[in-house]
């Protein structure tokens, strides 16, 4: 899942970027309004973490603007104000949750899990392809009740790709929602990614992740309607 964090403090934004990276999520960071108004339009995000008091245009008006662009990211605006007046505004701005600094960062994860199981094709907690079984909620998956040594880079690819169960994923899809901007297109870490899992997976079993030649990658228990080959 990838998140933008817009926050004015980079001290703030980078301890966040770093807890919510160490926990599987691919993390963009800005520091004014205008940028995350920007990014926001220039990249698929599953969530953004939105300060109020950013220059160049404060977070009302960048969430405002999101959803006036018909966006329906999820939004946890953050700030130093708990008036009722401040976060009945910061919710009518078009915000969905509300969190006052200082705050946890274990609550802020938990809120950040909340908003995106809000999401219609984000809801499931444990996704089941076949004899594989991704628990989203402890970042764990298991094939014939097996547990899978997986890295966070490879859990957070196969939960993307069990999401996706039964549809072909583009190379650009897997990037934009697996990896940040720092990411350099011209690697070959899909492909790297791709083959560790299919290593990890299909030892002794029949193969999960399938191949469309030119199109992409499909998880699938059955590879029904895949043309192309096994191999990234």
């Amino acid at each position: 899942m990838r998140l933008l964090v817009a926050e004015d403090d980079s001290r703030l934004a980078d301890l966040l970027a770093r807890s919510l990276r160490e926990t599987g999520y691919a993390v963009d960071i800005v520091g004014d309004g205008e940028a995350a108004v920007t990014q926001a339009a220039c990249n698929e995000y599953d969530g953004i973490i939105l300060d109020v008091h950013l220059p160049r245009r404060d977070g009302l008006a960048v969430s405002r603007e999101i959803r006036k662009r018909g966006n329906a990211v999820p939004i946890l605006m953050l700030t130093a104000r708990d008036a009722i007046r401040d976060r009945v505004a910061g919710l009518d701005a078009g915000a969905d949750d509300y969190l006052t600094k200082p705050f946890d960062l274990e609550e802020l994860h938990a809120r950040v899990r909340a908003l995106l199981r809000r999401m219609p094709d984000l809801a499931p907690s444990r996704i089941v392809v076949g004899d594989l079984v991704v628990d989203v909620a402890a970042q764990t998956a298991t094939r014939a009740g097996e547990p899978l040594n997986l890295t966070t880079k490879e859990y957070v690819m196969l939960e993307y790709l069990a999401r996706s169960a039964g549809r072909v994923v583009g190379r650009a899809e897997l990037v934009s929602h697996v990896w940040d901007e720092n990411h350099d297109p011209m690697t070959n870490a899909v492909e790297v990614y791709i083959n560790r899992l299919r290593k990890k997976l299909d030892t002794h079993r029949a193969p999960l992740i399938h191949t469309r030649r030119g199109a992409g990658y499909m998880l699938a228990d059955s590879p029904a309607g895949v043309v192309g080959e096994r191999g990234a």
